[in-house]
């Protein structure tokens, strides 16, 4: 079948959506997974070879950069940032480190450039909200001067900075001003909005991510919007996504959406919505390898029903599902067997469809798994393997087929 063809096969209802809206561009990935998705209750700090491994996989799929850590959590913490920005030295990715806007946190980075002779990014954060400022006994003349002086330190040492401010989607408009014009006039290279505590919704993240680019056009600065999201309300990849429609030039995530809490974006499913919607032509064969290795790392388990790198995601036992896929295979075409009866194509991120026997199951399913296993095809071989599927409440392993298929 032609290409041409293939596009008459579906009707896309999320392209007529778009109403000509302009795709956004020259979008750019900020890797999370080794500092904000190690602050998750649930997470065991990766070896440092897994890191890695990790970041290498980032690099392959054309991630721009990756936070390694938060220097001031201890001489562990900074024993693997050291050894990750020297690695990364032969990547394309670079690194940024976390550090609160004091001098005192920022200093150890710049003995670390000094060492390696490699750049690293300082995303210098402060709380900006009026609940946590009156937590916090903060007032505004204090968290300007801590921040712009934070900053020129940082341009006074050659180290590129990011001035972050958390909280940002309960801040006032004035602070939020007042806060980033300071940073915009001591050097900061990129700003970034967060939102820390899970707060936003769609409307709210383009709402904020507007206001925010339009002081920055106001100010004739050039200067990166990042945006960083968290789901407490399991809004992170969706807000994700309205940020950048809304002018955010580099977004943040994890691996699996690991994180404080009930975690951060998730960076898999961020790649893979960006790649289907044709905003990104990133190789993203390596995410399924990226995926198993973060859970592996970080000892967070990856659940079955997880979209796309789920165990589940390709799998079905049912009968009507399984019969569409497997004659698209019998017509010799993989691209129809990957779409037929999924919205996501599975070839496309290095997984494939899989057929299974369960008690929704029929026939052309116990016969396309019968085959796989090299098993003889017989009325009464199918019959068996069919009989147990029905009086067993859930999918039949390849070894209980086999067992059916020969009594």
């Amino acid at each position: 079948m032609q290409d041409d063809e293939r596009e008459t096969l579906i009707f896309d209802w999320n392209q007529a959506g778009k109403q000509n809206r302009p795709a956004p561009t020259n979008i750019q990935f900020d890797d999370e997974t080794l500092r904000d998705g190690l602050q998750s209750p649930s997470v065991q700090d990766p070896d440092l070879d897994q890191k890695i491994r990790l970041v290498q996989l980032m690099d392959r799929m054309g991630i721009d950069t990756v936070d390694v850590g938060l220097p001031g959590a201890g001489d562990r913490a900074r024993e693997h940032i050291t050894t990750l920005c020297k690695e990364i030295a032969t990547l394309d990715i670079t690194p940024n480190v976390a550090c609160r806007t004091l001098v005192s946190d920022i200093e150890p980075v710049a003995d670390l450039v000094q060492k390696t002779g490699e750049p690293v990014e300082v995303c210098t954060f402060i709380g900006s909200s009026p609940i946590r400022r009156y937590a916090e006994d903060w007032d505004m003349k204090k968290m300007v001067d801590l921040s712009r002086t934070a900053v020129e330190f940082c341009v006074e040492n050659g180290l590129p900075n990011m001035f972050v401010t958390e909280d940002t989607t309960r801040a006032r408009p004035e602070d939020l001003r007042e806060l980033f014009t300071a940073a915009i006039e001591a050097g900061a290279k990129r700003i970034c909005i967060c939102d820390t505590c899970g707060h936003a919704t769609p409307d709210g993240a383009f709402a904020i991510v507007t206001h925010v680019r339009e002081l920055v056009e106001e100010l004739g600065a050039d200067v990166g919007i990042d945006w960083h999201g968290h789901r407490d309300r399991g809004l992170g990849l969706i807000n994700a996504l309205s940020a950048l429609e809304a002018g955010a030039t580099r977004l943040h995530a994890t691996a699996l959406g690991v994180g404080e809490r009930a975690g951060n974006t998730e960076m898999d499913l961020l790649l893979v919505n960006l790649k289907l919607s044709g905003w990104i032509d990133n190789d993203l064969s390596p995410l399924a390898e990226y995926c198993r290795l973060a859970s592996e790392a970080t000892g967070v388990p990856i659940p079955k029903n997880y979209a796309v790198f789920g165990q589940d995601a390709f799998e079905t036992g049912t009968g009507v599902h399984a019969a569409a896929v497997i004659k698209a295979y019998k017509k010799g075409d993989s691209w129809l067997a990957d779409r037929v009866y999924s919205g996501v194509p599975a070839g496309m991120f290095g997984l494939e469809q899989i057929i299974k026997i369960g008690p929704m199951s029929g026939r052309s399913n116990v016969t396309w798994v019968l085959e796989k296993l090299g098993i003889d095809i017989t009325e009464e071989t199918i019959h068996n393997v069919l009989e147990l599927a029905k009086r067993t409440p859930r999918l039949l392993t390849d070894e209980e087929v086999v067992a059916a298929a020969d009594s």
